[in-house]
């Protein structure tokens, strides 16, 4: 049976474009799975850091080397803000899960509350420490 129907299908949600504009939250959750698994980076560099330190004066020096240049300060900056924006995000999925702030502008607030909270405590955590 031919398909009379064919011009008039639904596009994909999928297409990116102008089609589709990805919403806030959405794309706040999958930046809230990347931040988990880059996580991941800064504790492995910490945890090799401790493992120099109870090894060797020499492989110490090496490891802190590298922990203190600027690719390490950049890594663990970046594990900073991961941090603070994995939380934020991990205490907005917590009241979703209680059934508030499920309406699309109170989502949408709770994103930008995300996002800007984590880039102000990341700038906070710099500072003091």
């Amino acid at each position: 049976m031919p398909d009379v129907n064919r011009g008039n299908r639904p596009l994909s949600p999928f297409m990116i474009g102008p089609y589709y504009r990805p919403q806030l939250t959405s794309m706040t959750s999958i930046i809230t799975r990347i931040t988990g698994n880059a996580l991941l980076v800064g504790a492995l560099m910490i945890v090799w850091w401790f493992l120099a330190a109870a090894t060797s004066e020499e492989y110490f020096a090496i490891a802190n080397g590298f922990v203190t240049s600027w690719f390490g300060d950049l890594v663990m900056f970046g594990s900073v803000w991961a941090l603070w924006y994995h939380t934020l995000a991990g205490i907005r999925h917590l009241i979703w899960d209680n059934a508030m702030m499920l309406e699309i502008d109170k989502a949408e607030a709770l994103g930008w509350l995300v996002i800007i909270g984590s880039v102000l405590l990341t700038a906070f955590t710099v500072i003091v420490v």
